[in-house]
């Protein structure tokens, strides 16, 4: 959920959500607000007052980039191409490209290995070890 919300998402709500509610949060989204279920509040609520999840009063720089640029440093970080990307997303290779470019002057590195990495460390995405390495 936390992935969800810092990636741009501007609802969650559970699978098992009414109908009523999955209406109740598209026309909520579809007007500018944001939905968070009943039971995901409270859920998240608890995990703050417990003191398992801290607030930051900070933003990193992740934080500071739009919605589509943290989805595209998620999908470089995750390994896609810029062509992979570009299908995905339904933009040019070239705009990926240049969102590349800007990532890495915006986040102060020079190369994937360190977007990876600043994706990693902000939550973007997890590191999913080969189960079946060649060689």
């Amino acid at each position: 959920m936390l992935s969800a919300i810092r990636s741009g998402a501007r609802g969650f709500l559970l699978k098992r959500a009414s109908s009523d509610d999955l209406i109740d949060a598209l026309r909520t989204v579809a007007l500018g607000g944001s939905y968070l279920s009943s039971p995901v509040s409270d859920r998240l609520l608890r995990r703050i007052q417990s003191g398992e999840m801290q607030l930051r009063t900070s933003l990193t720089p992740v934080d500071k980039l739009s919605p589509r640029e943290q989805q595209v440093l998620r999908l470089i970080a995750d390994g896609k191409t810029s062509k992979d990307i570009a299908v995905l997303l339904d933009l040019g290779e070239q705009t990926v490209r240049t969102y590349r470019k800007t990532l890495m002057k915006k986040l102060g590195v020079n190369n994937v290995a360190g977007l990876t990495q600043m994706a990693l460390s902000a939550g973007l995405t997890h590191w999913k070890p080969d189960r079946n390495p060649t060689g």
